[in-house]
């Protein structure tokens, strides 16, 4: 049933219309009670929002009421790989304005018949004959594929992010606050799966566990098909089978050993199905975007796996329904793009992927001007932030911008720097800061309340930059109340 997020339903319009209604008092009902959990007006310096409910309901009201813009993802809306600062908006907003988003996962040629089948758009995205691609670049690479062989963009860059939406009056120093209204999973096209959705999980060259295999064959690349509820009633996901991975002949002739090159189709007749794996076992769902991010300002392609200061590739679950993340501005008009969609995914993202699984996402997008944050905790953002309605969390990087600190050859230098050790570093520096710009904390008391109350994460060891994330509880600063 259409819930204004299908485009092909006869009335559309007024179904938008009637989500627009809901998303406003969801909208009303998310700053009261991040308004009502931290203590109100009181708390707001303490425990609150980063930004007032009053701040907010100000920006959020700019343009009078807000229009709501649907993206969906095609062959012609999608870019695959890459951020870039030159590529056209597929869509303009103003502040305060939903926009829904169709993003596709770039595993769903693992298993074409259940994640591409019948579905216009993926057809389209996924389109690949001996004369045609539907998408050729794929990835921040040459063009013209002659660098490593494997193709357009040579895969230096897997993800395919739809997008970018540009936001009017959005200037560099600026801040992007996106809310994430809501998340549902894209069903299945095919008629042979009616009310299900499927997910890719590749134990890939790339993931942490690849040097470290004790069973024959090794090394070995292992996909996981992963069965969701698309009707949202199952809250779990289930292996339907895996397969190891055979070299693969794309339409262009290429042949690819190793998954080097994204939406390669998988011949099935070439690979064994072993179904009846991971029997009895129930993977709680908790869908979310590894990409969500902004184009940055230093490169005209960036590939798309590292994460940096303006997002992209964070790869933390907790980037679901209900969630805040804010972004630093590089460019004008922000260039937002949301991708590489997941059902679920644990924290390290350990074998290279999640549960690549494709989703539709509603968010809301509100500008704060560089010249309104003065004195506020948004001043000065640098780094993706993320709040939801308990906690705040900082995102820190082996490199915290590795584009701007690597240098000219920062995009492939970058997978040789990594490390767990430095990513920690830079989260516990951002959450240092934090603490004692945001909370009036001494350096003393900042660095005593980490190691007591500050909870540090792996995010993921798998895209180049690797990734630490700092989770501090509001409530921790409900003693202001008193």
């Amino acid at each position: 049933m259409c819930a204004g997020d299908d485009r092909n339903c006869p009335d559309f319009e007024l179904h938008r219309r009637k989500l627009l209604d809901d998303l406003d008092a969801e909208r009303r009902s998310f700053l009261k009670s991040a308004f009502v959990a931290t203590g109100g007006a009181a708390a707001l310096t303490a425990g609150g929002p980063l930004i007032s409910p009053a701040a907010a309901q100000t920006a959020a009201a700019r343009q009078g009421r807000p229009n709501h813009h649907y993206v969906p993802a095609t062959a012609d809306t999608v870019h695959w790989g890459y951020f870039s600062k030159l590529l056209k908006p597929v869509v303009e907003i103003d502040s305060g304005d939903y926009v829904t988003i169709e993003t596709l996962t770039h595993h769903a040629n693992d298993d074409a018949e259940r994640m591409v089948k019948g579905d216009p758009g993926a057809e389209s995205v996924y389109l690949w004959t001996k004369d045609k691609k539907g998408v050729n670049r794929r990835g921040a690479g040459p063009l013209d594929g002659k660098l490593l062989g494997r193709g357009a963009g040579e895969g230096l860059g897997v993800h395919i992010c739809t997008g970018p939406v540009y936001v009017r009056g959005a200037e560099p120093g600026d801040v992007i606050e996106l809310r994430i209204m809501d998340i549902k999973p894209r069903p299945c096209a095919n008629p042979t799966h009616a009310g299900k959705s499927f997910g890719s999980n590749a134990a890939a060259w790339w993931g942490f566990h690849y040097k470290e295999l004790i069973t024959e064959p090794k090394p070995r690349e292992v996909i996981t098909i992963y069965e969701i509820d698309a009707t949202g009633q199952r809250n779990w996901a289930k292996a339907v089978y895996n397969f190891q991975w055979t070299p693969q002949t794309d339409p262009f002739g290429v042949v690819h050993k190793t998954i080097d090159y994204p939406g390669v189709p998988v011949d099935h007749s070439t690979i064994k199905e072993n179904h009846g794996v991971l029997k009895n076992v129930r993977i709680p769902i908790r869908p979310h975007f590894g990409v969500i991010g902004l184009a940055p300002k230093e490169a005209d392609y960036v590939d798309s796996i590292p994460p940096s200061y303006v997002g992209g590739n964070i790869d933390n679950w907790r980037i679901g329904k209900g969630a805040t993340m804010y972004y630093p501005v590089a460019v004008p008009g922000a260039l937002l793009s949301a991708g590489d969609p997941h059902a679920s995914q644990g924290d390290s993202e350990l074998c290279g992927t999640a549960i690549e699984c494709s989703l539709t996402g509603t968010f809301q997008v509100i500008l704060h001007k560089k010249s309104n944050l003065a004195g506020t905790s948004l001043a000065e953002l640098d780094f993706p932030l993320l709040e939801t309605q308990d906690e705040w969390l900082m995102h820190g990087f082996s490199y915290a911008n590795y584009l701007q600190e690597l240098g000219e050859k920062a995009q492939s230098v970058i997978y040789e720097k990594s490390s767990v050790d430095l990513a920690l570093k830079d989260a516990f520096r951002k959450m240092r800061r934090f603490l004692m710009q945001t909370k009036g904390l001494t350096e003393d008391e900042a660095i005593s309340l980490m190691s007591v109350a500050v909870d540090f994460g792996v995010t993921q060891v798998v895209d180049g930059n690797w990734g630490v994330h700092a989770v501090i509880k509001k409530s921790i600063f409900a003693g202001a109340e008193a």
